[in-house]
């Protein structure tokens, strides 16, 4: 073996480091050299980020109670104006930058704003001041105004820095507020990067559904709105009822357990916060928590989190004491939350977060304030309202005996007693034990699957929501399929193969039916679907249990009359056929099957007398199958040049209406 210190050999030339390899960045500088620290990356997600932070600078002048109007639009130039009608930056000279005005400190250095001392703002969302000088750091351009003292005022900065001073623009009477027009630099940001409607009219309504007293006016250029983009173009965000109508925003296609949601606003015990909350429980969806620290979504919860989970949990335990239920003693948080749709969002002084993002609230004092403040109120609604107590607790008991079933056995119990499977735990199993008749549906997301759960029969349906877009298998390692979480739980659901070899036997339905979107989105995720078949179950084509649902693309009606179409062509057809007169008729296209109606997806996709299936089949002979094995490895597989060829080929035989853009 050679010795890797063997000194006898040729020393390689050391790399110097001295004094002047000492590098001091100042001012914005280290924002452009490294804006994932301050932003979470360079790429189009962290573009977004950007809008938030502002959007979190106006939230934070409500907040205060100085602004109840904020307005964001879009352009297309990738330019973004947000303004509000607070206060406005202070443009006076800085007291310890005399040559400059507090606005242009604010504009382009690090940590300075009026969110230190805590007189400005009590509450805020940005702590470190370093939101809107990052912003200006990154910005190809950027435009403030700024309406104080009855008079405007106007700068403008790129890649950072002032290109023009300070000046006033004359009187605005009457006026007040902060105005801030900017593109992003894309020297930082990929070049096709761009900003999303979609994602930001989501980011603004949320903070309206968050402080009761804001307005939220958002415009966007209508040319950055795709063809099935449901964004408007304007709009006016007020809601009045807070996080109880986000609550039933977020539900609407839930069905809920308890009629009246747990919701309530209180000071937060033991700190000068507040908080407000917004909870209730379904028996047919996976729930969710979103949650919020000063308007600052925390997708990665926390403190705040903790705190709730755990009054939720033992206020559930000591009502199961109340009514000497012993099981109730066994409840964990993870029972109680499973099912609970949850929003909650506190305000309060100082908080700490992970990182500049603020993904997640470390807070510790944050949890026990929380708990207290929640427990009080939550036992006097589980008293309030007995009935809706019991059905809740017997819910959660379900869980909790379930959980408890599951970790104490590898399998369970489904034909004999001597084959045993463990299932998924987002699978809605049907009640029959025997295969006949049952029929298992494969959806997209817990949208789709809370629709599906209330449309099917509970006797012989069954649904397992996947997680967006499956493994595409043709192109991954076996190590990495089987490590996939998607692709475990449905293996685990069908009980027919255990990696290795299929067995019939052990298929635990009749029916497999793949259950997607009639849109093309849909159409991807189904394909991803088909190829983990073929590819790894191709026994499940081959003996006939596999089906395609056919859910409707469009709703057709008039009067006391309705029609369901598959696609354009169909629904063409169908206005020719059945409605000679053009007045009158109503046409909604579903934007997925967690838009649509449980009543009108049981009858146009799951009632086993009105709806339609496609049985997927291979084509007869080996040579065939062969043939058609290979061509989806050519359409899924690693190598682009075979899906372009195959497209090139066939591209002439399309009808133009035929091509979804």
């Amino acid at each position: 073996m050679n010795d890797l210190f063997d000194k006898s050999k040729k020393k390689q030339k050391k790399s110097e480091y001295s004094a002047k390899d000492i590098e001091v960045l100042e001012g914005l500088e280290p924002v452009r050299r490294r804006p994932g620290m301050y932003i979470g990356g360079s790429d189009e997600a962290a573009m977004q980020h950007l809008v938030a932070e502002l959007l979190d600078n106006a939230m934070d002048e409500a907040v205060a109670g100085e602004a109840n109007r904020i307005e964001i639009h879009i352009e297309a130039s990738d330019t973004v104006t947000i303004s509000d009608n607070g206060r406005g930056i202070p443009v006076g000279p800085h007291p310890k930058y005399k040559t400059k005005s507090a606005l242009e400190v604010i504009m382009t250095s690090l940590h300075s704003g009026g969110k230190f001392g805590g007189q400005a703002y009590k509450i805020s969302g940005g702590l470190h001041g370093v939101g809107l000088s990052v912003v200006n750091a990154l910005s190809q351009s950027l435009k403030i105004e700024v309406i104080r003292d009855g008079k405007l005022w106007s700068q403008n900065y790129t890649k950072g820095k002032p290109t023009t001073k300070l000046k006033e623009c004359g009187p605005k009477n009457k006026r007040k507020g902060t105005s801030i027009t900017f593109t992003p630099d894309f020297d930082i940001f990929p070049k096709d990067a761009r900003f999303r409607p979609q994602q930001l009219y989501k980011m603004a309504r949320s903070k309206a559904y968050l402080f009761k007293g804001i307005e939220v006016r958002w415009t966007c250029n209508p040319t950055l709105l795709k063809k099935r983009d449901t964004t408007p173009e304007k709009d006016k965000l007020h809601f009045p009822g807070g996080l109880l109508d986000y609550l039933a925003y977020k539900m609407e296609t839930f069905a809920p357990l308890n009629v009246t949601p747990f919701y309530g606003q209180a000071p937060i015990n033991g700190s000068d916060g507040n908080m407000e909350w917004a909870v209730s429980w379904s028996s047919d969806s996976e729930g969710f928590i979103e949650s919020f620290c000063n308007t600052v979504p925390t997708p990665l919860g926390g403190t705040h989190e903790v705190g709730l989970r755990n009054a939720l949990t033992k206020g559930l335990r000591g009502y199961g004491a109340l009514v000497n239920n012993k099981q109730a003693a066994k409840i964990s948080s993870e029972d109680v939350v499973g099912s609970a749709s949850i929003v909650l969002s506190v305000f309060i002084e100082e908080p700490q977060f992970q990182g500049q993002t603020k993904e997640k609230l470390t807070s510790p004092e944050v949890t026990k304030q929380i708990e207290t403040t929640i427990s009080d109120y939550f036992d006097h609604w589980l008293s309030g309202d007995p009935n809706t107590a019991k059905i809740l607790l017997e819910e959660v008991l379900d869980r909790c005996l379930n959980r408890m079933q599951k970790r104490s056995e590898k399998n369970l119990k489904r034909q004999s007693n001597t084959r045993k499977l463990r299932l998924p735990g987002k699978l809605s199993d049907c009640s029959q034990r025997k295969q006949e008749g049952t029929e298992i549906f494969i959806v997209e997301g817990d949208s789709a699957g809370g629709s599906a759960k209330q449309a099917r029969d509970r006797l012989t349906q069954a649904v397992l929501p996947l997680r967006g877009k499956i493994l595409n298998v043709a192109s991954s390692t076996k190590d990495k399929m089987y490590a996939n979480q998607e692709i475990k739980d449905l293996i685990e659901a069908l009980g027919c193969y255990d990696g290795n070899t299929f067995n019939q036997d052990n298929l635990r339905y009749e029916k497999v039916i793949i259950m997607t979107d009639a849109d093309v989105d849909g159409a991807h995720i189904a394909s991803l679907i088909l190829t983990f078949f073929l590819k790894i179950i191709p026994e499940l084509i081959e003996q006939g249990n596999l089906y395609l649902a056919q859910p409707p693309l469009y709703r057709i009606s008039k009067g006391k009359n309705t029609y369901y179409a598959m696609d354009e062509k169909d629904k063409d057809k169908i206005l020719k056929k059945h409605f000679k007169d053009d007045t009158g008729i109503e046409i909604s296209r579903f934007k997925g099957l967690g838009e649509m109606p449980p009543s009108q997806l049981k009858e146009t996709a799951m009632n086993k007398t009105t709806r339609q299936l496609l049985r997927v089949t291979l084509p007869k002979g080996r040579g065939n199958q062969i043939e058609a094995s290979k061509l989806v490895d050519n359409l899924m597989g690693k190598k682009p040049e075979f899906r372009l060829a195959f497209i090139q080929e066939k591209a002439g035989n399309l009808e133009q209406n035929m091509i979804d853009l």
